[in-house]
């Protein structure tokens, strides 16, 4: 298929540049995808939609600042770092060999060094570079912990098309709005989105009605922002992305696909993960759905694709010829999702990473 397929026209006016005021009042698109009937609902209205027989599945990560603004140490030019994850070598997201991203208005080299905050108290030095623009192996130099420095001065990696004036107060409203109320496991440069419409009330809600929800955790790479250039859509290649599913998530998740109920997604990089798990082959006389593991997944959903595990998906309006509306797509029909976007700008729905919401049944 053609990238150019995917186009559809958005009045920039509908970007939201921050989420609405109270979280948990975002509007709701329901698309029902064996009649294609539009509905115009609430986040709030999303418990009316899955039942106790079904499964709500959740992305845990937990997005932290990932994104520096400093100096180099050599000249005080403007330097911008984007931490992407910890280096092989490094065990967790506590340690100090990372891969970043290196923004810059001069040619970087190795051995370089880049400093941060008030007191220059955090250093990065180039170690060596990586594959893709700007990308390097760096290692921090501090004396404290570097999360610890990350929360005094590291700002919210919100995606570009988000403009910040860069103010403190921005920063503060941005930690506690792009991060799902249920994030647990740090190691992400985006929110998984479609997590932040999620309230304590609405999980009420749904424990009431007796819907059982389990977490999987994909760290969220820059590269869910990476347009498609390629002119044919098969010719684009995902970043890998770290996931893991635990014991306790794969067994929920194969006990509803038995008892036939529907697994319901909340995100694309849920929809990633459990679709990454169920391709993978099974040893002779293994029926189970879901494997539990970890590793790293690249998988581009796009149609034809047929799902293995996602029934259904709330997910948010995403930008013209990205790989998150060519995975909608998949789910729902190509002709038939750009008909409901066309109808969410007509009524007016917020787009995008703040934006409202969409749900696929």
């Amino acid at each position: 298929m053609k990238t150019s397929q995917f186009w559809y026209p958005l009045p920039e006016r509908l970007i939201a540049q921050h989420p609405v005021e109270v979280r948990g009042t975002e509007k709701m698109m329901v698309l029902h995808r064996d009649t294609g009937v539009l509905e115009h609902k609430h986040i709030a209205d999303f418990p009316d939609y899955i039942t106790a027989n079904d499964l709500l599945v959740v992305n845990d990560t937990k997005v932290f600042p990932a994104r520096l603004l400093g100096s180099w140490e050599d000249s005080g030019g403007a330097l911008e770092v984007l931490m992407i994850n910890a280096a092989p070598e490094s065990e967790t997201v506590k340690e100090l060999v990372w891969n970043c991203m290196i923004g810059s208005g001069r040619k970087c080299r190795e051995g370089q060094i880049g400093v941060f905050g008030p007191g220059k108290e955090l250093k990065v030095k180039l170690l060596a570079p990586l594959t893709g623009i700007g990308m390097w192996k760096v290692e921090f130099i501090c004396e404290r912990p570097l999360m610890e420095l990350l929360d005094e001065f590291g700002h919210t990696p919100v995606p570009p098309y988000v403009k910040r004036e860069g103010t403190r107060e921005e920063e503060l409203a941005d930690r506690e709005r792009y991060q799902t109320i249920y994030a647990r496991h740090v190691g992400s440069v985006a929110a998984p989105t479609a997590g932040l419409h999620f309230t304590e009330e609405i999980f009420r809600r749904l424990d009431e009605k007796g819907v059982k929800r389990v977490a999987v955790t994909l760290h969220v790479g820059p590269g869910t922002f990476r347009p498609v250039k390629a002119e044919n859509i098969e010719d684009h290649q995902m970043d890998f992305e770290a996931f893991t599913v635990t014991p306790d998530a794969a067994a929920a998740i194969n006990e509803c696909r038995v008892r036939g109920g529907r697994i319901f997604c909340c995100g694309s990089t849920t929809v990633r993960t459990l679709e990454t798990v169920a391709s993978r082959e099974r040893a002779e006389g293994d029926n189970e759905l879901i494997a539990a593991g970890s590793g790293a997944s690249n998988i581009f959903i796009y149609p034809p694709y047929k799902f293995k595990a996602c029934d259904a998906m709330l997910t948010n309006f995403h930008l013209p010829q990205s790989t998150l509306l060519m995975m909608t797509s998949a789910l729902a029909g190509r002709e038939r999702m750009l008909c409901a976007y066309a109808m969410a700008v007509r009524a007016n729905y917020r787009f995008f990473s703040y934006g409202d919401c969409m749900l696929i049944v």
